[in-house]
């Protein structure tokens, strides 16, 4: 219906172009809202505010004209000029009962958009190093890449969901060590492990598995081991850490390095992947750190930025001249002793999406990452791409609530409530719900109380009792010999006018915009918020009229209007992520 409003009122503006009352027509230029209240119609219009400077007329004389030009239309009942020059559309009943056929005849598909120049797009999320099991931070991560992916592919967009793995650099590094001085600690040596290691019990169990599969192999006594390295009360704690990944290597050699480095990661990733997948969240894409680098891509990537004169030496390292492109400072891309930086396998990895023929390149961050905002701003600019195909959401963080306490947790200490835990007392349904009913740029206070309540206080228990009422109707219509005939209800929404009907399918058409909408603006949470109010407008029709009467044509319209609304829920908790139960 939206559309239709939309041509109305274009085919009126080129109409006033020809007579020459507007000298041009803009590209876009219909705006249609839909207004707060039913006392100002259906849709409004700005149009004629809009144009008028351009018309060189009083804003409400340039909306009559706008309405007088407007074609008929079967759908619109009457239109009122309000306020300065605001155009409003009232429709006829007929075009809300049309809501309910076009929902039963696209079925799972209605909603749907086919844009006429969609986009390809990545979507990156999570991406947490494969250092520990995901914690709830990650999770909120999770749950909005997930059902952003799922409403941009609803939209029309050719999406791919990506997790870029951090199977390179120092943090792993840090890793591999610390599960080989665990693996020391079970054979037996004493050792004295650093505070700002891993320190969670998982070290222990893939010691446990390296130990199992090579015994004391890689057993070193202590004076091996310690000999010449700050002790444990240094006070340079990462300098020490560097220097047992520096013995580390000596005395394990790179085959025996690598046992420990590759089971660390093999076994954290594969539990991060079950984690992931047992929460819904799927991808279309591991992609590999290790392999960017191994592929040539960073050094490429280098080569662009040399090519197009934004490098330069300083003390022997190489940099990027980012500050010149928006970014705080510059940036070192290759370190004095000839390795590349994080950030020189960052701008390969953006390169590397266009390069594979994406439109844009979507990045879902956590907030502490918002400098990297600037600094790969930059670095498109650098590869003479345009900044723009780069997006960056930032995730504020997730805090959990217990009995109305906060919940504590340190990650490095090994001291976290894990994702798997979260889910596991929640239940997966409520965990995405809660994790995306928040706009993302907003703090996040994870009532844990709250989400496993089954009550109508429970947001998602609310959305989904409205489905299961809709399916026990179906039930009890079986239990009464009686069938849904959709032809006869079909040919009966004319008697659907009842207050709450006429407010149930207006809530329901308004389920394309919103998948509209909340794909233009990235924010899921709108969905949520759209389906609580189709949650509401279905509870309170419920309550008030009894669907299962004796007249056939009444009984059959109001089957086909839940049976709508059914679709809509099942199709919207579905882009959520949330399962739509039959019985609850």
């Amino acid at each position: 219906m939206r559309e239709h409003i939309e041509e109305l009122l274009l085919q009126s503006l080129l109409h006033l172009q020809r007579s020459g009352v507007l000298p041009e027509v803009p590209e876009h230029a219909v705006q249609l809202e839909r207004t707060r209240s039913p006392e100002h119609g259906e849709f409004a219009t700005n149009l004629a505010l809009a144009h008028a400077k351009q018309a060189k007329k009083p804003p409400r004389e340039l909306a009559q004209a706008i309405v007088d030009n407007l074609p008929p239309s079967r759908h619109v009942a009457r239109t009122e000029i309000a306020g300065p020059g605001f155009i409003n559309f009232f429709l006829n009943p007929g075009a809300f009962t049309g809501v309910v056929k076009e929902i039963l005849r696209a079925r799972e598909d209605y909603g749907r958009l086919n844009p006429d120049q969609a986009e390809s797009v990545t979507v990156e999320f999570v991406s947490a190093n494969p250092t520990g099991p995901l914690h709830v931070g990650h999770g909120r991560g999770a749950a909005f890449g997930a059902t952003l992916s799922n409403i941009l592919a609803m939209a029309g967009y050719t999406t791919q969901r990506e997790y870029y793995v951090n199977d390179n650099g120092r943090q792993m590094d840090i890793l591999a060590v610390c599960v080989w001085l665990r693996y020391l600690e079970l054979c037996g040596e004493k050792v004295a492990f650093p505070e700002n290691g891993y320190r969670g019990e998982y070290i222990y169990d893939i010691a446990r598995v390296v130990r199992s599969e090579n015994g004391d192999k890689y057993r070193f006594n202590g004076n091996d081991v310690w000999q010449g390295l700050p002790g444990p009360d240094s006070e340079d704690r990462e300098g020490r850490i560097d220097a047992l990944i520096a013995r580390a290597r000596e005395l394990l050699g790179e085959a025996g390095y690598r046992e420990f480095f590759d089971t660390a990661l093999n076994d954290i990733l594969g539990d991060i992947r079950n984690d992931l997948s047992d929460f819904g969240v799927e991808f279309d894409l591991w992609f590999s750190e290790r392999e960017l680098e191994e592929s040539g891509a960073v050094q490429h990537a280098i080569e662009k930025l040399r090519e197009n004169g934004h490098l330069y030496t300083k003390d022997g390292a190489t940099w990027f001249r980012a500050s010149a492109l928006g970014d705080e400072k510059d940036r070192v891309v290759v370190r004095e002793n000839g390795r590349t930086t994080y950030f020189a396998s960052d701008i390969a990895y953006f390169l590397n999406k266009l390069e594979r023929g994406f439109d844009r390149a979507i990045y879902v961050f956590g907030a502490d990452h918002h400098g990297y905002v600037a600094r790969l701003r930059a670095a498109a600019q650098g590869l003479g791409q345009d900044p723009d195909r780069l997006e960056i959401i930032l995730m504020q963080f997730a805090v959990l609530y217990r009995f109305g306490e906060k919940v504590q947790m340190s990650t490095r200490s090994g001291q976290f409530i894990t994702l798997r835990e979260l889910r596991e007392e929640t239940g997966d349904d409520a965990a995405r719900y809660f994790y995306i009913m928040r706009s993302h740029d907003q703090h996040l206070d994870f009532d844990l109380d709250l989400a496993k309540s089954r009550s109508n206080e429970n947001p998602v228990y609310y959305i989904q009792y409205a489905h299961a009422r809709i399916c026990s109707v179906f039930r009890n219509l079986l239990q009464m010999d009686l069938t849904h005939n959709e032809a006869i209800g079909e040919a009966a929404l004319d008697v659907l006018t009842e207050e709450h009907e006429i407010n149930l399918i207006r809530e329901l058409s308004r389920f394309p915009e919103t998948v509209d909408a909340t794909a233009r603006k990235r924010a899921p949470h709108q969905m949520a918020h759209y389906l609580h109010a189709v949650a509401t407008q279905l509870h309170a029709y419920y309550n008030a009229h009894q669907f299962l009467v004796e007249d056939e044509n009444l009984r059959n319209a109001r089957l086909n209007l839940i049976q709508a609304t059914r679709i809509v829920l099942q199709s919207g908790l579905g882009l959520l992520g949330v399962s739509a139960p039959e019985e609850m």
